[in-house]
């Protein structure tokens, strides 16, 4: 069942299927709907992968995200929880 909140479906399960969490898809999506694929695209930020942040930075992350139960998880577990959020 289509999601209304949701304005390009396809670009938007693509993007979930990628990996992107469904907050991010959303946003990509239903930027992509409202200004056109190609203006999105030619948009964008440099943000710092996850890899190379602290475990204290990715925590921050995490609270900034409003996520739980993220206080004792290693590395690679807090970035999957946010990548998947």
């Amino acid at each position: 069942m289509p999601n209304p909140r949701i304005k390009d479906e396809e670009l938007y399960e693509k993007l979930r299927d990628d990996g992107a969490s469904a907050e991010k898809a959303a946003r990509i999506a239903n930027a992509a709907a409202r200004d056109g694929r190609s203006a999105v695209g030619e948009r964008g930020g440099h943000a710092e992968s996850y890899e190379d942040r602290t475990v204290p930075e990715l925590r921050k992350r995490a609270k900034e995200l409003g996520m739980t139960g993220y206080s004792k998880l290693r590395k690679g577990e807090l970035i999957d929880r946010l990548q998947n959020h």
